[in-house]
Order: C-alpha cells, then structure tokens, then sequence
C-alpha cells in the first residue's frame, strides 16, 4: 500500500480497563504487548495512519479525548452506548474543537426493551446535538431497526455511519437509503452479513472485540484493520490498495480528517 494508507475508524484502544478485561480472558496474548504504544506501532507497521477512539459513556469519552490528544493520528468521538442510556445529555460539547463526531449512540435491544423509551429520548438528544454543532454520528443498533429508522428520520440531513452492521439485507437497504456509511468490522470475516458497496464502507475493528479470522476470539487491535480489507479486496474481486483507497476516502469525506502526510 506504497500510495495509500488505512484507517480504523472505530476502536477503543483508550479504554484500559476493557483491554485489561479482554487480555484476561485472551490465554494466548501477553498483556505487555497491548500497551498503547505497542498497539500504535502494530498499527502503522500496518499501514494504518489514523484511527478514532470511540466514546461509550461520559466519562469513557472523556478518556478518548485526552488519549486523542496525546497521540498523532488519533481522533475520539463524544457518545453514550444505548445500553448506558441513563438520564440527560450534559456535555457542553463546544468545549471540545478537537471533536469528530457524536457516537456511539442508537438503540439495543438485544437483551430485550424495558429501557426503550429512555433509549430512544437519548437518541434523539444526541441526534439534536449532532445537528445543532454539524457533527456526523456513529451509530450502534442491534435488533432495533423497527424504531431506529423513524427516529433518524426526524433529523434530515444527518451524515452517519451505522457502526458494525450485523442485520438483514433489507435493512442495510434502508441504511443506504439514507446515505449512511456501514462500518464492517471482523465479523465479516466469519459470518454472512450482507455487505454494502464499496463507495458507502467504512473499515472498523471495534477493537478489543470482533477479530477476524483467523484471530476470531483473541484480542484485538487496529493493525488488524489491514486483514479486514484484505478479504474485502478478495470478496470484490479488486486490490488492497483499491479498498484501502476508497474505504479512506470514504472516512475522511464523513469524518473531515485532515491529511496524515
């Protein structure tokens, strides 16, 4: 990839007690390879010049931002998992310029929908916020797309990416339909999830989680992002260099990242 470079667009390597949590688990990783340095290196050994470091809760995003802000290449996203959907949103997110996007935010349901309503008022907070500060949103829906698509609805115009896709065929119709980005990540590797074209791919790990073959179960990293767009590059029958090419130009259009070089 002489002329081209890759990018992680969805990871939480600023998370250390989720590392930690995965490493202990993980019997064949040795947890002093995993420290940020480390992952940074793997990384751009690997080609991969940026990466954003994904918000889950308030104070998780916070730690993305101060991680972001220590380490060149790395950018960081304010966001509130649906499963942490507690309460307001009260970030004064004009605070923060170096912010890229609000995320992840979204609806699911898959430990069922006793926290519905209050899931689908942060959402909607985060997705007013999004539009007040002209910000794009990284989405996490899982088993909820009945009521994620009229929400969004509500707010025309959003740019977005639908993080780790893992749905059927009609609704990542829908999801084009709208102009959003899908994320795919290592799942792709070891599952037959529709995939969307080229042109509307984003690369992601998600790391610690979701490692593609053969790592799948193992911790993982954003050097990995590099395996993830070599079984696309196999799946659309065209180079690395061309999915890295085009899944870069796709995250810098959605993200505004500045150029590396």
């Amino acid at each position: 990839m002489a002329n081209s470079y890759l990018i992680d667009s969805h990871c939480h390597i600023h998370d250390a007690d989720t590392y930690k949590w995965f490493l202990s688990r993980d019997k064949k990783a040795n947890p002093a390879d995993y420290t940020p340095e480390k992952l940074l290196k793997r990384a751009k050994d690997n080609g991969v010049k940026q990466m954003i470091c994904i918000g889950t809760t308030h104070e998780d995003s916070l730690r993305a931002h101060d991680f972001a802000a220590q380490h060149d290449g790395v950018f960081w996203s304010y966001g509130i998992h649906p499963e942490e959907a507690i309460g307001n949103v009260s970030a004064l997110l004009s605070e923060y310029a170096s912010l890229i996007a609000i995320g992840e935010v979204g609806l699911d349901y898959h430990h069922g929908t006793k926290h519905r309503t209050q899931q689908i008022k942060l959402l909607e907070q985060f997705l007013q916020l999004a539009t007040d500060h002209h910000l794009p949103v990284i989405f996490h829906v899982r088993e909820a797309y009945d009521d994620f698509f009229p929400v969004v609805d509500n707010f025309p115009g959003l740019k977005a990416v639908v993080h780790s896709f893992s749905d059927s065929q009609d609704n990542l119709t829908q999801a084009l339909k709208r102009d959003f980005f899908i994320g795919i990540n290592g799942m792709a590797t070891f599952t037959n999830l529709p995939l969307p074209p080229l042109e509307k791919t984003l690369l992601e790990t998600d790391a610690p989680f979701l490692a593609p073959k053969p790592y799948r179960g193992h911790t993982n990293e954003p050097a990995l992002i590099k395996d993830i767009a070599v079984f696309l590059a196999a799946t659309h029958h065209i180079t690395v260099e061309q999915v890295a090419a085009q899944t870069t130009a796709n995250a810098r259009q959605l993200f505004r990242l500045p150029d590396p070089s």
